[in-house]
């Protein structure tokens, strides 16, 4: 089979396409024949490395996708060869504590399919049986493949993080990201007010279309008093960060007393100075969040399948183009999802 295989940190030339065995389950395993594979900022940061973090190298990148049941492994139930599914991307051992609670992804064992394991960016992949879901009739392949990540990421900070409620009022920001573009999406679906940002008119357009009430360009000086503005100047209730420094301090400032800023990501810069007495004086939150559980999978594949949600598509690729898809990640020239399709033209 054709494969993308990291072997070592590095540029887009650390993207290696490699024939590769055809990987057989074992006990409890199902084998998928992906027909497409969605990409994500975790997949650059498989590629690039990250300090301090060991990457089982060498390693097929993916965390994102959905396929056929090509075969199945012993001891499995309820799947059979021929079925069409999506992967959920998170991977615990299902028998902890936070397991048994339903917070798989507080085990303390936890990964991610193409960052502790072989996953999706190839023809065929196996993964444990808990994270084949069904795929509903209503979603080609490449949009089951655009949903899970992103819209599970932003399902956990604005709904089991921050507890949004209806008439709140959100600010997303990077809505041209697979994570804005779900959050604005979720936040909607929940009856709120969304202001979003993005860098471009096209951009911010496209935020609008996708139901945010208003749009804001973050790069400019000015963009903190525009959404305080927006607020009615009382400021917001929920703050829905990933860009990390560049924005992550004046995000803080906007928030009405109890807001809660909720953060799954740094990409613009990792290190941030706080003035802890607003912190408390005026009751904020500031709440980390990384993945969220498998039940949130299945919550925001079937909202898709309803037409409640939507994936948001903005290139579709062939494998043979990952390094030309890492490229568009890289440039944030995309809004919404970077899609592979393993075996197309």
């Amino acid at each position: 089979m054709k494969a993308v295989v990291v072997r070592e940190h590095g540029d887009l030339d650390a993207l290696l396409l490699e024939d590769r065995p055809v990987p057989e389950p074992g006990p409890g395993e199902v084998q998928v024949r992906v027909r497409a594979s969605g990409l994500n900022h975790l997949d650059t940061w498989v590629r690039r490395g990250v300090p301090g973090h060991r990457f089982p190298l060498p390693m097929i990148p993916g965390c994102d996708g959905a396929g056929v049941v090509s075969a199945v492994g012993a001891g499995v139930q309820g799947i059979a060869e021929g079925d069409e599914v999506v992967l959920a991307p998170g991977l615990s051992c299902g028998h902890c504590v936070p397991c048994s609670a339903g917070e798989d992804h507080l085990c303390r064992h936890y990964g991610i399919l193409g960052e502790t394991r072989d996953g999706t960016n190839a023809e065929v992949c196996v993964v444990p049986s808990v994270n084949v879901l069904p795929k509903p009739e209503s979603l080609s392949f490449v949009e089951a493949a655009a949903i899970p990540l992103v819209f599970l990421t932003s399902w956990s900070m604005l709904i089991d993080r921050c507890g949004l409620r209806a008439g709140e009022l959100v600010l997303v920001h990077a809505a041209g990201s697979g994570v804005g573009s779900a959050a604005i999406q979720i936040a909607k679906l929940w009856g709120a007010t969304v202001i979003a940002t993005a860098s471009t008119q096209e951009k911010r357009d496209k935020a609008l279309a996708l139901g945010a009430d208003h749009a804001v360009d973050y790069t400019q000086p000015g963009w903190g008093k525009e959404v305080f503005g927006l607020s009615g100047k009382k400021g917001l209730d929920v703050v829905v960060e990933h860009t990390g420094a560049a924005t992550f301090n004046d995000s803080l400032r906007l928030l009405k007393k109890g807001g809660r800023l909720t953060f799954c990501g740094a990409t613009s810069g990792f290190e941030v100075s706080i003035d802890l007495r607003p912190v408390f004086f005026k009751t904020w939150s500031i709440l980390g969040s990384t993945m969220g559980s498998r039940a949130t999978v299945h919550r925001v594949i079937e909202l898709a399948g309803e037409g409640k949600l939507k994936a948001v598509v903005d290139t579709v690729l062939p494998l043979e183009d990952v390094r030309k898809a890492h490229g568009l990640l890289a440039d944030r020239a995309q809004f919404g999802k970077v899609v592979l399709e393993p075996g197309a033209d």
